[in-house]
């Protein structure tokens, strides 16, 4: 059969559509999944289980405090402070003057009580004196023994007096050196509260002193652990202030607990000629208690943990199986497991296990890991 020519072009053209149609969807059906995706093995990576025993430690926060630690200011009168010697940084020797208070007032007084008291000690002698020769007319009968009686009366009165004016006049002193404000012991400035105009009062600080030769950590522990923090136990400090990492010994405990918090006190003397350890800063103390029990370690991400269990996928035989196996203890991102449930070696999938459902296929890839 012969078609016309226009015929045939189109006769053409539907066979060509029907050729390209049919290579489309054979290449569509070649890339189609057939399997299902639950059925499909998920990437996962996996880390081998190390033995490593767990050892129990503790951790406590504690407080660097200077050895000596003095809040320097008038104790018996109020006054203008009329010089302030020293800023924070300084270094004072023992004596030395750090501030002083205009007591003017205080010395014109103590002058005047050192005076009263010369005047009335010298009626006192003159009145002793004079009793003193009425006791020798006695004898004679020039004199009753009244008037004698009345003039020994009349000196020890005036003595009397002289030891009052004394003891004010001592008082008076100690206000008038107590202008004068001294360092009790060498040591570093370490607040200054007031400057030259302010008035200072009994009890308040003028400045504050502290001594650092030997730095007393210091830190409140559980009443649990009492035995643990025993003088003399090694102990590691970490001092936040200056990242600096030490290894001491419980100097003090205390020996009893806190009544409130059930806490007993422990103090740690660290050496600091230097004077590198700047005081009132944060310290870590770690120390190791008991013996080290026998674990297997996988990192903390491997796992979820609910209370002392964790759950974790073991991969034998390309296949995800869930676990539920014991916390020994927890360290530094280490988690560590019973032994008898993780066996060390075993495979531990570490990434991709929230996706993953017990007994799911899976495509391992190993990934080295150990702990530190």
């Amino acid at each position: 059969m012969k078609f016309s020519w226009p015929v045939a072009i189109v006769l053409g053209a539907v066979g060509s559509v029907l050729v390209v149609g049919a290579l489309l969807y054979t290449r569509q059906a070649a890339r189609t999944n057939h399997v299902a995706l639950a059925d499909s093995a998920k990437k996962v990576s996996v880390i081998t289980a190390v033995p490593r025993p767990f050892q129990p430690t503790r951790r406590y926060v504690g407080t660097t405090e200077p050895w000596l630690e003095a809040r320097i200011g008038p104790q018996l009168v109020s006054a203008y402070v009329d010089t302030v010697l020293v800023r924070p940084g300084s270094v004072v020797k023992r004596g030395d003057v750090i501030a002083t208070l205009d007591c003017r007032n205080t010395s014109a007084q103590n002058k005047q009580v050192a005076e009263e008291a010369r005047a009335l000690d010298a009626t006192s002698t003159a009145a002793a004196a004079e009793a003193s020769r009425l006791a020798q007319l006695l004898k004679g009968k020039f004199v009753s023994e009244n008037e004698v009686d009345l003039k020994q009366a009349d000196a020890a009165n005036k003595q009397a007096q002289v030891a009052a004016l004394r003891a004010q006049l001592s008082s008076t002193t100690l206000q008038v050196d107590d202008c004068v404000l001294r360092s009790p012991f060498t040591a570093e400035v370490s607040d200054r509260f007031m400057d030259p105009g302010a008035f200072a009062r009994p009890g308040a600080a003028i400045v504050t002193v502290v001594d650092r030769h030997l730095i007393r950590v210091t830190a409140d522990v559980p009443e649990e652990d009492f035995d643990a923090v025993a003088p003399g136990t090694t102990v590691a400090v970490h001092l936040l202030s200056t990242e600096a990492k030490l290894t001491a010994t419980i100097s003090r405990r205390s020996p009893s607990a806190e009544r409130s918090t059930r806490t007993a006190h422990i103090e740690i003397d660290i050496a600091d000629d230097a004077k590198a350890i700047p005081v009132w800063t944060t310290a870590e103390i770690s120390l190791d208690v008991g013996t080290p029990i026998p674990a297997t370690t996988i990192p903390i991400p491997a796992a979820t943990v609910h209370g002392h269990s964790a759950s974790l996928f073991l991969v034998e035989r390309d296949t995800a199986h869930l676990t539920v196996a014991d916390v020994v203890g927890e360290h530094d991102g280490v988690l560590y497991l019973d032994p008898k449930v993780i066996q060390a070696g075993v495979a531990v999938i570490n990434e991709g296990r929230t996706v993953l459902s017990d007994n799911d296929p899976v495509a391992a890839a190993s990934e080295k890991w150990a702990p530190q």
